[in-house]
């Protein structure tokens, strides 16, 4: 009778899972996945990330929880919570790391590995929203999470590039991905689209424009919007200052906002 009892399911309480992703590193996936996820906060939701880039774990920090400790429980590991409301949570191997500037040298099986156990053993509750933070690439870590999350939701790709050809380049091979692997990609964000300055807040196209906005109409997939510069929000960071209480007076909140409307509307129409 045992054998057909269904296994623990720590996802049975998330409602959508969406994953970040580029084929191209230093574009802000982790910038954008946490963007993403304070603006689904802001709509009143409960959102989880979990951050799959083993060997650049950056989510902890920008959360300012990077030297928080995951626990164990009856279910698995306990994700960290940013706030006292526990409306973000977040688990990342920097949390699992004895020092910080520890580095991950391991080969595939062993990363593989890891993101089946994240995927499984941690117990995220009740959740609106799991952002899956990734690495660049279209590789091994890829392959794992998308395998892995596939039994449980609904899964969707966000696709992040910056403006210019290169970059879009890159994503391009990305969507290619996305199609092998059968997995729906609900839209592309332009990220780094212009500069704003601190001083007059005009906003200045140093990566060229349009080349997301541009490869969405080739590719036939939603562009969701592009998102600036805000030297102010990335030295709230680099000071360690409060991110989450800076980002609302950013000038990439509303950009983010939107964003996070137009992917809150998709997921109410695939629902009904």
């Amino acid at each position: 009778l045992l054998s057909f009892l269904p296994e623990k399911n720590n996802l049975a309480g998330v409602r959508h899972i969406l994953l970040v992703l580029s084929g191209k590193g230093g574009v802000g996936k982790s910038t954008i996945s946490t963007e993403l996820a304070l603006s689904l906060r802001h709509s009143g939701k409960k959102v989880g990330i979990l951050d799959v880039d083993l060997c650049g774990p950056s989510i902890p920090r920008m959360f300012r929880v990077q030297d928080n400790d995951v626990h164990q429980c009856d279910s698995g590991w306990v994700p960290v919570f940013v706030d006292q409301d526990k409306s973000i949570s977040l688990m990342s191997i920097g949390f699992l790391l004895e020092k910080p500037d520890d580095a991950v040298v391991w080969r595939g099986p062993k990363k593989n590995a890891l993101i089946k156990q994240f995927v499984a053993d941690v117990a995220w509750g009740d959740l609106d929203f799991l952002i899956v933070d990734t690495p660049p690439g279209t590789s091994d870590e890829h392959i794992s999470t998308v395998e892995a999350l596939r039994p449980y939701k609904p899964l969707g790709a966000i696709l992040v590039t910056t403006p210019q050809a290169v970059s879009v380049g890159d994503v391009r091979r990305e969507l290619t991905f996305c199609k092998k692997t059968g997995l729906q990609v609900l839209g592309i964000v332009e990220n780094m689209s212009g500069f704003v300055c601190p001083h007059c807040s005009e906003c200045t196209n140093i990566f060229s424009k349009g080349g997301g906005e541009e490869l969405a109409k080739h590719a036939g997939v939603p562009f969701l919007g592009c998102v600036p510069l805000d030297p102010q929000l990335s030295q709230s960071l680099e000071e360690g200052r409060d991110f989450i209480q800076e980002f609302p007076k950013s000038s990439a909140f509303p950009a983010l906002a939107y964003i996070a409307q137009q992917i809150l509307d998709g997921m109410s129409q695939r629902s009904s």
